[in-house]
């Protein structure tokens, strides 16, 4: 006897439908996989980082900028902890050794005197990466002060301020620091405040031109709106987002500031015996050049050269750090 299936009015087979699971529920059978694929995709969504977590993300991939980092931490380290790992004190004279070259226990030789140069450089680049973080610090100041100001506030004051600016840029760099220090004495203050004195001019402006275009945008008109005065708009609102020319104008003239203080002390303006720096020890080899004793310029030219370029390195990575473009470029 065969069983027939009872249909509807329809003509259509009465019962659960094909898709239906066991408690005839159409899908039934794929709730527990969709909603394991929902959970799944639940915790695949990317968590959301803050502004300082993607700066660092984009440095850290510039790998250049990072050994250059840990190289500078590495010369900081060693020149204002020269006191512990100075193999000699900076005065130590040994006048029955002479000048020998390089050799185990010398590792970058010693002078006329007898002086081990390691030790010299070592404590020479106190002052040199003084000088060049003070100015540094100094004129990006100024700079970010006189370039915001003009930049904000527009008409006759950024005239007036950014004719001041390119007076500056103008003036014979190096004569006026010779004239200078000849005038008020060679001190570390006074080097400092001479060199920030006529580098704040780069400074200015960059961050007047971020500022310039800053200021037309639309959270600075709703503060402006709110009633909030010109100070705290700048301070609040402008300023914060031009820290990355900012940082990359500062690293940048770290680098430049060391060579001008080493320039001046080689030419004999800068730094003054008993101080030493790295310019006054180029200056005090100058006359081994092609005679046995050359090997007293390798170590205060390298640590120069290196100083510069791992500074520059590090301020392309701020760059890339600060431009989110960069990141989709790569």
């Amino acid at each position: 006897m065969s069983t027939r299936t009872p249909r509807d009015d329809d003509g259509l087979v009465e019962g659960p439908p094909r898709d239906a699971g066991p408690s005839g529920v159409i899908g039934a059978e794929l709730l527990p996989s969709a909603t394991g694929e929902f959970e799944a995709a639940a915790h695949a969504a990317p968590v959301a980082r803050s502004q300082w977590a993607l700066l660092r993300r984009r440095f850290f991939r510039h790998k250049l900028a990072v050994v250059s980092l840990g190289v500078l931490a590495l010369i900081f380290v060693a020149c204002f902890g020269a006191d512990l790992f100075a193999p000699y004190s900076n005065t130590q004279q040994d006048l029955l050794l002479g000048p020998v070259s390089p050799r185990v226990g010398h590792w970058l030789g010693t002078d006329e005197l007898g002086r081990d140069q390691l030790s010299r450089v070592l404590y020479a680049g106190q002052i040199s990466l003084k000088v060049g973080l003070a100015v540094a610090l100094i004129s990006t100041f100024v700079g970010t002060a006189v370039g915001a100001i003009a930049g904000y506030a527009g008409r006759a004051t950024d005239q007036v301020l950014m004719r001041v600016t390119d007076l500056f840029l103008v003036v014979p760099a190096l004569a006026i620091l010779a004239l200078a220090l000849d005038r008020f004495g060679n001190e570390d203050t006074t080097i400092i405040l001479v060199l920030a004195g006529l580098f704040w001019m780069y400074a200015a402006r960059v961050v007047r031109g971020q500022v310039m275009s800053i200021k037309e945008k639309e959270f600075v008109e709703a503060a402006r709106a709110s009633g909030a005065s010109s100070t705290r708009i700048v301070v609040r609102h402008v300023l914060p987002n031009t820290v990355g020319p900012i940082l990359v104008t500062a690293t940048l003239g770290v680098a430049l500031a060391i060579v001008t203080e080493s320039t001046l002390s080689f030419l004999g303006f800068g730094v003054q015996p008993p101080e030493t720096s790295w310019g006054n020890l180029l200056k005090d080899a100058e006359g081994t050049v092609g005679t046995s004793q050359a090997y007293l310029i390798y170590g205060p030219g390298l640590a120069i050269l290196i100083t510069v370029l791992a500074v520059n390195f590090v301020g392309d990575g701020l760059r890339d750090a600060f431009d989110p473009r960069s990141e989709r470029r790569r």
